[in-house]
């Protein structure tokens, strides 16, 4: 049987040897990290220098060796909830995600695996317990993190987080559920509720909007933007609050004008090192998210889609998409 050990040699990430027809094993992880002056994870925002930092890496018994948390996805399940997920039953750390990190591929039980990681900070930490999977957890500064780990594909990914910016605040942005046709609806557009599958989509987005515990869920004034994030709300037991400068223009309004309005409000917000959940509307999102990055990208957000945003200040450093 191949496994993670057949990683460590050159050619580690072809996946030679396989029809392109075989499906990959699919997992998620983290590199999940902690202020070094702290005696364990905290509640609350954390921006420390990559230098004052420990990052967890945990003992295997099964192979003996020493890997970053990680595990498969579960049937349907997103690959940052499965990163997360994995994370605290391995580590009993619960983690917000912050950047995406390097994919790592190589051959495990005869097939193709692949597997995402995110950076994380850990928030909160039930105590850990050794089990039959994991039977060990350290903390430990990133170079030695980087001396310890058992396969190079783990260095390269603990190298790559050690090389980002401090992050200070994350955000989720999504963009509104499917709410049918305008043509179908007699009524103003801003009233124009979701339908089945817009339902469908903003309880799919609750879970993820959740990962990045905010405090605060912000909404576009349309309804099927509030709508969107209702589910999110529940699950949070936090209020929505109604934002003009997420809105699409109004009549005789530039979209230009909208996109810089969204831009200074998704800024000031991860300024104040909070994290959020906001929900937009599909002609302001790209705008806004080019403003930020100063750069040209694709930003173009399906309805029920969303990003990841990680920022220094309010300076955004990454965005991945949900």
């Amino acid at each position: 049987m191949l496994d993670e050990r057949d990683a460590a040699g050159p050619g580690r990430g072809r996946l030679a040897g396989f029809p392109d027809a075989t499906p990959p094993i699919r997992a998620a992880g983290g590199v999940v990290w902690r202020p070094a002056d702290d005696p364990g994870p905290v509640e609350g925002p954390a921006a420390v220098p990559r230098s004052g930092v420990l990052v967890c890496l945990v003992h295997r018994p099964r192979y003996g060796d020493w890997s970053l948390p990680k595990g498969k996805l579960e049937p349907g399940e997103h690959p940052l909830r499965a990163a997360v997920r994995e994370v605290a039953e391995e580590t009993d750390v619960r983690a917000v995600p912050q950047v995406r990190l390097p994919t790592v591929r190589y051959r495990s039980e005869g097939r193709p695996k692949v597997v995402d990681y995110w950076s994380m900070r850990a928030a909160a930490t039930g105590g850990f317990q050794p089990a039959t999977e994991v039977d060990d957890v350290r903390w430990l500064g990133v170079d030695e993190a980087i001396r310890l780990v058992s396969y190079p594909h783990d260095a390269e990914v603990l190298a790559a987080f050690a090389a980002l910016p401090t992050v200070t605040a994350t955000v989720a942005l999504v963009r509104h559920a499917h709410a049918g046709k305008r043509a179908t609806w007699s009524g103003p557009d801003t009233g124009r509720p979701l339908d089945a599958r817009g339902w469908a989509q903003a309880h799919a987005l609750a879970p993820l909007v959740a990962l990045v515990r905010p405090v605060r869920l912000l909404s576009a004034s349309a309804r099927r933007c509030v709508q969107t994030l209702d589910p999110a709300a529940a699950l949070l037991d936090l209020p929505i609050e109604v934002d003009g400068d997420l809105d699409e223009p109004r009549p005789g309004q530039q979209p230009d004008e909208c996109a810089l309005a969204a831009a200074a409000r998704l800024a000031a917000l991860a300024a104040t090192g909070e994290p959020v959940g906001l929900c937009s509307q599909g002609k302001v999102i790209p705008g806004a998210l080019a403003r930020l990055s100063g750069r040209p990208g694709d930003f173009t957000t399906p309805k029920g889609g969303g990003w990841l945003l990680a920022f220094a200040g309010d300076r955004l450093l990454a965005g991945d998409r949900l």
